[in-house]
C-alpha cells in the first residue's frame, strides 16, 4: 500500500512539474498593455431617452437580447443585462414608466402597494419571463413567468402594455387571436381568455400598433381593439396596395406608417396625412407631443419636429448635419429636450439606429457620438501588413531597380544619400515634404511586425479598419444590400495581396451574396485606407456555390480568386489570371444531402471547364445523415517538424496529408437517440482515410484541425457533459514521400491514435494557434461559455498520453493520461476580460515566430497576443543592458590582455 502512494505521488509530481513549465503567468502591470476590449451591446430595437429625471439616462432593448442603459452624454454602457440567445432571450416588450399613458404612475402596482415599475421587459415564449428592473442599477426587482400550453404557438406570441395591465397576444394564424391581461406586476390575471374569430389574419402582413392588432388585405386595412369588451372589424381603404411592409409607430395608439407616411387605423385617430419619411418617432417638446422624422438628402441627415396635433413645423427642432455613407439608411428611435430657460431645442438629443447597426447621437446639428454596434457580429477577420515608412519605401524602391554596372549603382546610391540627407534637413527646418497619410496616423510597419491593420467583417455589411495596437477604427465602410449565403455560410474576407510588395498596395475582396437578386457581390478594396480598388464593386449575374483562393500569384502579386456557380461552370477574377487555375481541384458539399463532389478545373483554349472526379455518399442507409460541418487545414500554416522522435531514437513520421478535411455528420437514431459521425477525406482524391462513430453525442461542435491531428468538442449526451476528442495521424517510421505531397499516388493509410478527455465547461470556439514557421509549440485556444479563453498545450491533449505510468510514452515526454483537462485560471488569457456570448476566435501569425495575434468575438471583442513556447526570441523589457555591456567591455579587456601576456610569455621562453 505504501509503494502505491508513493507510486501515485511521483506521478503527481511529475505532472505538476510539466503544468507549471507550460503556464503563461501576466504580471499585474501587463494588464491593457498588449491587449484592449470593446463593450458592445447590439443592434438597437427600442430606445427611451430622459434628460430631464433626477439622473438623465439613455434605455434602450437590441436585437441580440441584451437591455441596456447608456449615458446620453458619451454613448457609456452604464450597465447591461444580456439574455439567453434565440427565442428563449428575445425581448417582446420593453416599457418605461415615465413612457406609460396618462395618470399611470402607480398603473404596475401590486396590490396593496403605492409604487409602480421603473422598466418593465418581457423576455422569452416558453416560459415567458416579466421581469421589473430598477433602471438606475440595473438590478432585477421583481419577477412572474408564464408556461404556454402549447410552445409551438407560443414563438408568435405579442404583448402590450395598457392602463396597469399587460395583455399576452397569442395569434393563431388564418383562425383566432387570444388576448389575456395580467396585473403587470403580480402576474395575476383578471380574466377568462378571449378568443377573437380573425380568420384572415398571417405571419407576414400583420402587426400589433398599440392596443390594435392590424393586418393588411390588399388595399385594406383590417384592424381589431383588443382592449375593447367586444372587439369589432375595423376595416379601412387605402386607396392602393402598399409596396413596403407596415410598421407599428411607437407612441401612438393605433398608428401604423404605410410607405412612408402615417395612417389611422381609424378615423377618429389623428394623424399628419402630409408626413413624409422613413422613419418616425413620438415625444415632447413644450409641453407638446411631438412628431419627429429623420431623412436623408444629398448626403445631409434631415431631423424635424412637428406638432401632432397640428402637424404645425417646429423650427427649433430642426437639425442638418453632413451624413457618411458609411452609415446606411437612419430610422429616428426617441429624443428628449432638457428643460431650459429659453426652450430654443439646443437641449434636444436624437437617438438614431442606422442600417449598418450602428447608434447615432445628434444635437445642435452634430453628432454628439457614436456606437458601432456591427461589432456585435463579427464573421470574418484578418491582420494585413501596414506599409513601410517613406524612407523605408524609398530605399526598398532603390533595392529593387536593376543598375547597368557597379559604378552605376554606386553613384545611384551616393545621390540617393545626399537626396536623404537633404530631406532629413529640409524636415528638421521644417521646410521639408509632408508625410504621407498613412505616416501621419502612425499606420507603419515595426521592425517584429506586431503591428498590423485589424479588418473586420461584420453580418450587416460593414467593414472596419482598426489599428491591433490601441483599437481605433481608422476607417469603416457600408456594403449595403448584402446578406449571407443561402445555405447559411457567411459572407467571406479574402486577402489578394498583401503589403510586403511595395510600390504595390495591399487588396482585400468581400464575397457576398446580394439580398434583391440572390447572386454573387465581389467588392475589392484597399485594407489600409478602406478606399476602393480595381473597380470596386461588382455585381456578378450568378449565384456563387464555391469559391477558392488561387495558389499562385501573377506579375502584379494579385491572388486570383476561383468561382463556380450554381451550374458548376467557372469564372476567375481578375480574368487575367485565368491560367493560373489549370489543374486546380475543387470540391463542393450539401449539407442538407450529405453528398461531397469533387471537380477538376482545366483550362483549353482560353477556357476554364470543370471535370466531375468523385462522389461520397454520407446520408447513411436511411439518407437521414446530415452535414453540419466540415473543417480544412488552415492554408498559410507551415509544418516545421515532420516527425516525432520515440524512445529508441527513431522518428514516428507524421501524416501531413494538406488535402485532408474533416466532415462531421449528424443523425437521430431510436437507440442511441444521437449519432455523430466523424471522415477524414482526401478532397482531391475522394479517397476515405479514416471514419467513426459517437452515440449519443450532439452538438454543439467545435473542430480544430491542423498538421497531423484533429480536435473536435461535443456533448456527451448519455452522462451530460462536454468532451474533446482527438485524433493524430502517422505515416509510421518509414516516410512515403519527403518531398512533394501527391494525394494522386495512393499514400499509405495512416496509423490512428485517438483519445476523449472531459472538459468541465460548455465550449463555445476553438482555435488553434499558428506562427509564421511553425517552431513555436502548439496550444488549442478554447472559448467557454463563461466568456473566457482557456490557452491549453497541446501536451494536455495529446491522444498519445499514456494510460499506464509504466508505459513507453512516458519516455517521449508525454504526460500520464487523466480524464479531466485542468483549466487553471493562470490559462486564461482574457484573465477578467469576460467576453459576453464568445463564439469566434481567430489566430494570425506576427512577424516574431514566438508571438501569435489572437481576436476573440462575441457580443464583445477582444484583440491580444500571446506567446504559446514565451518569448524566447525577444529580449525582455527589463533586460539589463547596462550590466552586459560592462561584461563584454570586462572580457575583451581580459582577453587582450591576457593575450598581450601569454606574447611575453612564449616569447621570454623562447629566448631560454
Amino acid at each position: 500500500m505504501f509503494s502505491q502512494n508513493k507510486g501515485l505521488a511521483k506521478l503527481l509530481s511529475v505532472f505538476m512539474l510539466v503544468v507549471i513549465g507550460t503556464v503563461n503567468c501576466l504580471y499585474e502591470d501587463q494588464i491593457k498593455k498588449f491587449d484592449w476590449r470593446t463593450t458592445q451591446i447590439g443592434r438597437l430595437d427600442q430606445a427611451y431617452v430622459e434628460l430631464n429625471g433626477f439622473q438623465p439616462r439613455l434605455l434602450v432593448s437590441t436585437k441580440e437580447n441584451v437591455i441596456a442603459s447608456l449615458c446620453p452624454k458619451s454613448g457609456e454602457v452604464l450597465w447591461r443585462q444580456v439574455f439567453e440567445t434565440g427565442p428563449r432571450g428575445s425581448i417582446k416588450l420593453m416599457q418605461l414608466s415615465s413612457a406609460s399613458s396618462g395618470a399611470d404612475a402607480t398603473a404596475a402596482a401590486r396590490p396593496g402597494s403605492a409604487h409602480g415599475f421603473d422598466l418593465l421587459t418581457v423576455q422569452g415564449h416558453a416560459p415567458a419571463l416579466i421581469r421589473g428592473w430598477n433602471a438606475n442599477t440595473g438590478n432585477l426587482e421583481w419577477e412572474w413567468s408564464l408556461m404556454p400550453l402549447q410552445t409551438e404557438k407560443a414563438l408568435s406570441s405579442m404583448w402590450f402594455y395598457q392602463n396597469a395591465m399587460i395583455y399576452h397576444v397569442l395569434p393563431v394564424w388564418k383562425s383566432h387571436l387570444e388576448v389575456t391581461p395580467y396585473f403587470a406586476t403580480s402576474g395575476q390575471a383578471t380574466g377568462n381568455t378571449a378568443k377573437i374569430t380573425a380568420p384572415w389574419i398571417s405571419e407576414e402582413k400583420c402587426i400589433l400598433a398599440g392596443t390594435y392588432f392590424t393586418c393588411i388585405e390588399g388595399s385594406q386595412l383590417i384592424s381589431l381593439d383588443l382592449t375593447a369588451n367586444q372587439p369589432q372589424v375595423i376595416s379601412k381603404a387605402l386607396g392602393e396596395t402598399p409596396v413596403k411592409p407596415i410598421r407599428a409607430m411607437e407612441g401612438i395608439n393605433g398608428v401604423i406608417v404605410v410607405d412612408d407616411k402615417l395612417v389611422g387605423v381609424k378615423d377618429d385617430i389623428p394623424v399628419c396625412n402630409a408626413l413624409r419619411g422613413n422613419s418616425f418617432t413620438l415625444g415632447r417638446f413644450n409641453n407638446q407631443n411631438v412628431i419627429v422624422t429623420a431623412n436623408v438628402k444629398d448626403k445631409y441627415l434631415n431631423i424635424d419636429g412637428y406638432i401632432s396635433e397640428s402637424c404645425q413645423q417646429i423650427t427649433e427642432l430642426t437639425n442638418s448635419m453632413p451624413y457618411p455613407d458609411h452609415y446606411g439608411s437612419p430610422v429616428i428611435k426617441s429624443f428628449d429636450c432638457k428643460m431650459n430657460r429659453n426652450n430654443d431645442g439646443k437641449g434636444c438629443l436624437f437617438i438614431t439606429d442606422t442600417s449598418d447597426d450602428s447608434i447615432l447621437a445628434v444635437q445642435q446639428s452634430k453628432s454628439r457620438w457614436t456606437r458601432s454596434e456591427a461589432l456585435a457580429n463579427i464573421i470574418a477577420t484578418e491582420f494585413i501588413d501596414l506599409p513601410l515608412a517613406d524612407s523605408e519605401g524609398e530605399l526598398e524602391k532603390e533595392m529593387k531597380g536593376k543598375a547597368a554596372d557597379i559604378v552605376s549603382a554606386f553613384i545611384h546610391r551616393i545621390s540617393s544619400q545626399v537626396l536623404h540627407f537633404k530631406s532629413l534637413l529640409l524636415h528638421v527646418i521644417g521646410l521639408g515634404s509632408k508625410p504621407s497619410a498613412t505616416q501621419k496616423a502612425g499606420l507603419v510597419r515595426d521592425a517584429f511586425g506586431l503591428h498590423k491593420m485589424l479588418v473586420i467583417l461584420t453580418k450587416s455589411g460593414k467593414v472596419f479598419g482598426i489599428d491591433n495596437m490601441s483599437g481605433k477604427q481608422h476607417w469603416q465602410l457600408y456594403l449595403d444590400n448584402v446578406e449571407e449565403f443561402s445555405n447559411g455560410e457567411q459572407m467571406r474576407l479574402l486577402i489578394q495581396r498583401t503589403s510586403k510588395h511595395f510600390p504595390l498596395h495591399a487588396l482585400c475582396m468581400v464575397v457576398a451574396k446580394d439580398k434583391t437578386t440572390g447572386n454573387g457581390v465581389l467588392y475589392r478594396f484597399n485594407p489600409i485606407t478602406g478606399q476602393p480598388a480595381e473597380g470596386g464593386l461588382l455585381q456578378l449575374n450568378y449565384q456563387i456555390k464555391q469559391l477558392s483562393m488561387l495558389p499562385e500569384t501573377d506579375t502584379d502579386f494579385v491572388k486570383g480568386i476561383l468561382i463556380m456557380d450554381s451550374n458548376n461552370k467557372v469564372q476567375v477574377y481578375p480574368e487575367h489570371a485565368k491560367s493560373k487555375a489549370n489543374g486546380l481541384y475543387m470540391y463542393t458539399a450539401n449539407k442538407a444531402t450529405g453528398s461531397l463532389n469533387g471537380f477538376y478545373v482545366k483550362y483549353e483554349n482560353s477556357q476554364l471547364t470543370t471535370l466531375p472526379l468523385w462522389s461520397v455518399d454520407l446520408s447513411g442507409h436511411n439518407g437521414d445523415h446530415q452535414i453540419i460541418s466540415v473543417a480544412s487545414k488552415n492554408p498559410i500554416e507551415t509544418v516545421h517538424s515532420q516527425g516525432r522522435v520515440m524512445p529508441d531514437r527513431s522518428v514516428l513520421y507524421k501524416y501531413i496529408n494538406p488535402n485532408l478535411v474533416a466532415v462531421f455528420t449528424q443523425a437521430s437514431d431510436s437507440i442511441h437517440k444521437y449519432l455523430l459521425n466523424v471522415y477524414l477525406i482526401d478532397v482531391v482524391s475522394g479517397s476515405v482515410v479514416f471514419s467513426m462513430m459517437h452515440r449519443k453525442v450532439r452538438p454543439p461542435l467545435h473542430v480544430v484541425h491542423s498538421e497531423n491531428w484533429l480536435a473536435y468538442a461535443h456533448y456527451n449526451d448519455k452522462v451530460r457533459r462536454t468532451e474533446i476528442t482527438t485524433i493524430e495521424l502517422y505515416e509510421g517510421k518509414t516516410q512515403a514521400n519527403s518531398t512533394v505531397w501527391s494525394s494522386l499516388r495512393a499514400p499509405p493509410m495512416p496509423l490512428v491514435e485517438r483519445q476523449t478527455y472531459i472538459i468541465p465547461t460548455l465550449v463555445t470556439s476553438m482555435r488553434e494557434t499558428i506562427t509564421e514557421r511553425g517552431i513555436t509549440s502548439k496550444d488549442v485556444l478554447i472559448g467557454t461559455a463563461s466568456g473566457s479563453i482557456v490557452e491549453l498545450p497541446w501536451a494536455l491533449l495529446d491522444p498519445r498520453r499514456p494510460i499506464s505510468s509504466s508505459s513507453n510514452g512516458r519516455e517521449e515526454g508525454a504526460m500520464p493520461y487523466i480524464p479531466e483537462l485542468p483549466l487553471p485560471t493562470e490559462n486564461m488569457i482574457n484573465y477578467n476580460q469576460t467576453i459576453s456570448r464568445l463564439n469566434y476566435i481567430y489566430t494570425a501569425p506576427s512577424g516574431l515566430e514566438s508571438t501569435c495575434l489572437v481576436v476573440a468575438a462575441g457580443l464583445d471583442m477582444f484583440v491580444t497576443r500571446i506567446s504559446p513556447s514565451k518569448t524566447y526570441d525577444l529580449l525582455k523589457e527589463d533586460f539589463d543592458y547596462i550590466l552586459i555591456s560592462i561584461v563584454l567591455v570586462v572580457l575583451t579587456t581580459g582577453s587582450l590582455v591576457a593575450k598581450h601576456l601569454a606574447s611575453r610569455k612564449s616569447l621570454k621562453q623562447a629566448w631560454k
